[in-house]
């Protein structure tokens, strides 16, 4: 497989293209962290002091990628999920955020409202 072409969009969006697939990716962060939005799931990537970088996700829930307002929950408490369910719709920067199931699962709690404010980092939803 080749090297990926990597394409700048602004505003924090990319396209990533390996000649089969293409994916729309948004980066935010503050400092050393940086949250990585692709595909309806998040990833924080937090760079070491000794120059490693680490990466973590978290399975137990999911959270938004960068400031954004909650437009649709789909889920409830108890509700059963498969991977790659749309959970919650997000608006920024007036686009469309899907958010999806890391995995399958029952959802725990929601930890959001429609029409709210969420900030990157914090746990919309939690999984049993």
């Amino acid at each position: 497989m080749a090297d990926p072409l990597v394409t700048a969009l602004g505003g924090g969006w990319y396209v990533v293209d390996d000649g089969d697939r293409r994916w729309r990716v948004a980066v935010a962060g503050h400092g050393d962290t940086q949250w990585v939005f692709v595909n309806g799931q998040v990833a924080t990537v937090t760079a070491a002091k000794a120059g490693r970088r680490r990466g973590n996700s978290s399975e137990a829930g999911v959270m938004s990628p960068m400031p954004a307002t909650v437009v649709a929950i789909h889920v409830t408490p108890g509700q059963v999920v498969t991977e790659g369910d749309t959970l919650i719709v997000l608006e920024a920067m007036k686009m469309e955020l899907p958010i999806r199931a890391p995995r399958d699962g029952v959802v725990k709690t929601v930890a959001c409202a429609k029409g709210e404010l969420v900030q990157p980092g914090v746990n919309l939803l939690e999984f049993e």
